[in-house]
């Protein structure tokens, strides 16, 4: 009965201290609250904000512990009344708080024992005590007929005493009231036990205070010098002497320790086994239970994605190998992969930067997820590739369907970081298949089919085997194509520009040729667009350029009347992104000699567009080496006349659907005629490329188109059947009765560079 009245007098006092502390702390709180409110202007000056911050960093570390005792002496109280006099009690106030959160934090760092609330209850009550200290002193005037006056000594001693004693007296009551609460001891024997040995702070704060003040305001620098040395030498001294005191008291408590030591190690030896082996135990049981949380964080780890929180490609392997395995039993439980790219997401990192980068793959993530059935899983395979298995789906045309939807969904633009960005995907869809035995293949597919959507600019595209083929085709073609050079496959073809108007050769257009070893001649359709994907098509450029210049500078020697003879060059819009381009000019006209003005450069009108801006500038750049340059293709893009006349184009060449469209008796040439002006206007020279019939040639004349090339004057023709022609000197326009109709299978030739 006498341990349930004790437990619940410890509980009541318990009770009781918590509630004053929380009064305390509130009471605290109000005080700083105000005291901030009201700070005077003056407390902003430097010389405040310095007392602030020594009493921040430098007089935690000056904070003496008292010997047998729960106080600590700081010196502190010094600055709080040099701040009562020089700038009201406001400021002290605030200064008060902050000085005791900081000293707090430091004894509680080097040790010193702190109850959770006694932080804010010891900065409470110090702003209390200060706040009733501010009170009295500013009452006092009022109440008596004592008058402050600083600048006399007499005053400023009585106005720091009252103060001190103000100070000591409030801050010792708070302190004992607390520890009788808190311990049910007498607060008179607390107070005079623990309480009253703190007087020797605020006197010795007094003290400096005053000493501080007078050498600020009336002190010279010797003084304040001799007085800094006196004041340190005092401290240093009350210092060792408290470290003596407290080494001597640690000295007789650790004798006291260890025969308490020595006791109750023989009284508790025999309890020692049993403690030890439980302590073991849970040790033991505590061990095994971070090995299974720390296992099934690594099983978590080992499957999903660090940045998303996506299924990983570990853990999507197993997903489709399941599904494999479950559509081969039964063929019901269709389901389709979607394999998603995000497009020209590189762009985003290299301008926006990686922490943008990575929000963007996260946010894109969660949209995929939003637009799922539960039993979908949403996989991230590596960068911004995604993977999307759909369940219980039977048919390609349903995945299209949920394709088309998240494509809209992901394309919506959005806000990150003051950035408006907006993103877009490509997606290949692959159906299941009884062909399919690994997860390998399937997704291997679903990838060739997103490669497919992002060449033709669909959005997604559902695999077929066609597309298999085709796609292992452009792989070989790219493997063989990087040694064609090396093994002699490749070669020009050059086709004749003749002047429609007098019927003399001008030039040749040069064709790349590729004679696989194994396939045959490769059509210039098949691999020209992989040669620019690969990006084989800048170093094959530097060949064309330095094989057919060479060859030129050959030809120009056979006749004079072959001096001026030009030949032409395509560029693609892969090389003409570059200054390479510059280099590579250069380079060649300077191992072949010929004159800069015989070597023509042509690129298409969609190539001249793309970057209108910087082909300019980079157009000028040739003109200025001296090469001629031609717009190819003209009419099958979409040219600004803005930009147009500002390209330093010297020729236009018309696209072939142009010529081939024009009848018998030249109905359809409205649009020739057009074209023709319009290069007139801008002072180019007109070529017509295919042109395959007579009266195609006769309406062409009678527009004044100045050259044309195509299947009528002369095909294409290796280095050397071209070369015997030169010879022969044949009549480039043939008389209406001499021409052969050629056959439609014929009227299409292709470019050596297409952009």
């Amino acid at each position: 009965m006498n341990s349930l009245s004790l437990l619940g007098s410890a509980m009541s006092r318990q009770k009781i201290s918590n509630l004053s502390k929380a009064a305390v702390i509130s009471i605290g709180a109000a005080c700083i609250a105000a005291s901030a409110f009201v700070l005077p202007a003056a407390a902003l000056s430097p010389g405040y904000l310095f007392i602030v911050l020594f009493s921040i960093l430098i007089a935690p570390r000056m904070t003496l512990s008292l010997p047998r005792s729960k106080f600590a002496i700081s010196f502190a109280d010094a600055l709080i009344f040099l701040t009562f006099l020089m700038y009201g009690g406001p400021a002290a106030i605030v200064l008060a708080a902050v000085e005791m959160l900081a000293s707090c934090l430091y004894l509680r760092s080097k040790g010193f024992p702190f109850s959770p609330q006694m932080i804010p209850a010891n900065v409470s009550i110090n702003a209390i005590y200060t706040s009733c200290t501010f009170l009295i002193w500013q009452s006092l005037p009022t109440l008596t007929s004592i008058h402050f006056d600083s600048t006399k000594t007499a005053s400023l001693i009585t106005e720091l005493g009252i103060l001190a004693l103000s100070q000591f007296l409030i801050s010792s009551v708070l302190a004992a009231t607390f520890h009788s609460l808190k311990d049910g001891s007498p607060f008179w024997s607390t107070w005079k036990q623990d309480c009253f040995s703190s007087s020797m702070t605020q006197i010795v704060g007094a003290g400096l205070a005053g000493l501080i003040f007078k050498l600020i305001n009336y002190g010279d620098i010797v003084t304040s010098a001799i007085a800094f040395v006196a004041l340190a030498a005092a401290y240093l001294n009350y210092r060792q002497s408290i470290g003596e005191i407290n080494d001597a008291i640690a000295q007789v408590e650790s004798a006291e320790r260890e025969k308490a030591e020595a006791e109750r190690a023989r009284r508790v030896e025999a309890e020692g086994h049993a403690d030890e082996l439980g302590v073991a135990l849970e040790k033991e049981e505590m061990a095994n239970e971070a090995l299974r949380k720390s296992e099934k964080a690594f099983q978590h780890a080992a499957l999903h994605d660090s940045l998303t929180g996506l299924a990983n490609r570990k853990n999507l392997w197993g997903v489709l190998s399941n599904l494999i395995t479950e559509y081969k039993e039964d063929p019901s439980t269709a389901f389709q992969v979607l394999f998603i790219d995000i497009r020209s997401f590189k762009n985003i990192n290299d301008s926006l930067g990686h922490s943008i980068g990575d929000k963007v793959l996260t946010i894109a993530s969660k949209r995929f997820v939003r637009m799922l059935g539960p039993n979908d899983v949403v996989a991230r395979i590596g960068g911004d590739e995604f993977a999307i298995v759909l369940r219980n789906l039977a048919t390609a045309g349903k995945a299209q369907k949920v394709a088309r939807r998240i494509h809209q969904n992901i394309t919506q633009p959005f806000a990150l970081s003051g950035n408006n960005i907006s993103i877009d995907v490509n997606i290949g869809i692959a159906p299941c298949d009884a062909e399919y035995n690994t997860p390998e293949e399937i997704l291997r597919d679903a990838d060739i089919a997103m490669h497919y959507a992002k060449e033709k600019g669909n959005g997604f595209a559902v695999f077929t085997k066609e597309l298999r083929h085709r796609f292992l085709e452009q792989i070989r073609f790219e493997m063989d194509l990087r040694h064609a050079l090396e093994r002699n496959e490749l070669s020009m073809h050059y086709q004749p520009i003749v002047s429609i108007s007098d019927g003399k050769l001008i030039g040749f257009e040069a064709l790349l040729r590729w004679q696989h070893s194994e396939f045959g001649n490769i059509p210039p359709n098949k691999f020209i667009p992989v040669a620019e994907s690969s990006g084989l098509i800048q170093p094959i450029t530097v060949w064309i350029l330095r094989e057919t210049t060479r060859q030129l500078a050959e030809w120009q020697k056979i006749g004079p009347e072959y001096h001026d003879m030009m030949v032409s060059v395509n560029i693609s819009g892969k090389h003409l992104g570059t200054d390479d381009i510059i280099d590579d000019v250069e380079n060649a006209l300077a191992d072949s000699g010929i004159r800069p003005e015989t070597l023509k450069l042509e690129m298409t009108e969609s190539t001249a567009m793309e970057n209108a801006e910087y082909t300019i500038n980079l157009l000028n750049r040739l003109k200025q080496i001296g090469v001629q340059l031609s717009i190819d293709d003209f009419g099958t893009g979409f040219s600004s006349l803005s930009y147009l006349q500002r390209l330093p184009f010297d020729t236009l060449k018309i696209d072939r659907s142009f010529v081939y469209a024009v009848g018998e008796n030249g109905e359809n040439s409205e649009i020739l005629q057009t074209i023709i002006s319009l290069a007139k206007n801008l002072k180019m020279r007109v070529i017509a490329e295919g042109i395959e019939t007579h009266s195609q040639l006769a309406v062409l004349q009678n527009l004044g188109c100045d050259y044309g090339q195509g299947y009528l004057l002369a095909k294409p023709k290796s280095k050397e059947d071209t070369e015997k022609l030169l010879y022969q000197r044949p009549r480039w326009i043939p008389d209406a009765d001499e021409c052969e109709q050629p056959s439609p299978l014929n009227i299409t030739e292709h470019r050596v560079l297409v952009s």
